[in-house]
């Protein structure tokens, strides 16, 4: 079966059922991706970075916190304690107001850097890939890639296993212990809490507004709309105005694209890495081997099934707490 597919073609769940001949078994799909909301324009989007623009404000911060402060994990102390003890309790339910790095109560940062003496200001958060590994190898079916190019992680049935970071190229998602489904159903043995990262405002933009991020900032650095008019336009602005662009070829095509005035490879030498905060160096395509091929293929039933059954332990678990008041 294998031997049918393009090693160079773009995959989702329902792309791979469909490859597989089981068409009937995208109904195990979770139920948000199903019911997910076309955006007005129907087509994927994508967002276009002007890094000249940026000043480093932290507005584009601060209006993520707050239009997602809802959403973000509530953990209940103490922890149940793991088996087997190398999944680390990771807990920044006392430092939310870290901004510095990438946290589950921080989806976006401004990362600074100063090359050829001149200051650059990066805002990160998500890729939002094209092809993205963390979606395509979940083994729970908790990430998915939307009909319009959003990457997003059900937080409603993700157990916290880390897969997706483990397999972005960028280590984007944050977990948050103590907090999601895990604690209903084996506290000791799954996961260990909830994923979090940039969901781009899907209620926002399913009523044809802009995410948080864009509208609010100041000197207009973000430019959302359907991929191809914003891959054309920032291919005229890196050639007009002789700029570097990142994120067109990154891991096989993301949907967030960074111009900036100096080479990335000299910002990718010059900002700071590390947990939550990501690099700016060249990436190749995770899911272009044959490794990570064959293990979407053989995933992606069961991955689609698993996430059937924690959606309906999800309920479950609801109908339960509701009953009790």
């Amino acid at each position: 079966m294998l031997k049918t597919i393009d090693p160079k073609a773009r995959f989702s769940r329902r792309t791979l059922f469909k490859a597989l001949g089981l068409g009937g078994a995208a109904a195990l799909l979770p139920e948000r991706s199903r019911a997910a909301a076309l955006p007005v324009t129907g087509q994927e989007l994508a967002t276009f970075l002007d890094l000249s623009k940026c000043i480093g404000c932290g507005a584009c911060v601060e209006a993520c916190r707050v239009e997602n402060a809802a959403r973000y994990p509530e953990p209940k102390k103490p922890f149940p304690k793991m088996y087997p003890e190398r999944v680390k309790v990771e807990d920044w339910s006392d430092k939310r107001a870290v901004d510095t790095r990438l946290t589950p109560y921080n989806w976006l940062f401004i990362q600074s850097a100063a090359v050829d003496g001149r200051e650059v200001h990066i805002p990160r958060r998500c890729m939002h890939c094209q092809n993205p590994p963390c979606a395509n190898l979940c083994p729970w079916g908790a990430a998915a890639r939307e009909a319009d190019g959003t990457v997003a992680i059900n937080q409603d049935i993700c157990l916290g296993g880390a897969k997706c970071r483990d397999v972005c190229p960028w280590s984007i998602p944050q977990r948050q212990t103590g907090a999601g489904l895990y604690l209903d159903l084996m506290p000791s043995l799954a996961g260990n809490g909830v994923m979090n990262k940039c969901r781009r405002c899907p209620e926002r933009v399913a009523q044809g507004k802009m995410p948080a991020c864009i509208e609010a900032c100041p000197q207009g650095v973000q430019t959302m709309g359907p991929r191809e008019e914003i891959v054309a336009q920032a291919k005229a602005m890196a050639r007009n105005n002789g700029g570097f662009l990142y994120g067109l070829e990154e891991n096989g095509g993301t949907n967030t694209l960074y111009l900036s005035p100096v080479p990335f490879e000299k910002l990718a030498a010059a900002v700071k890495t590390g947990p939550g905060q990501p690099g700016l160096a060249a990436v190749a395509d995770v899911m272009g081997t044959s490794n990570r091929l064959a293990w979407a293929v053989l995933l992606a039933p069961l991955a689609g099934a698993a996430g059937a059954l924690l959606s309906g332990a999800r309920k479950m678990m609801g109908r339960k707490e509701d009953s009790n008041g």
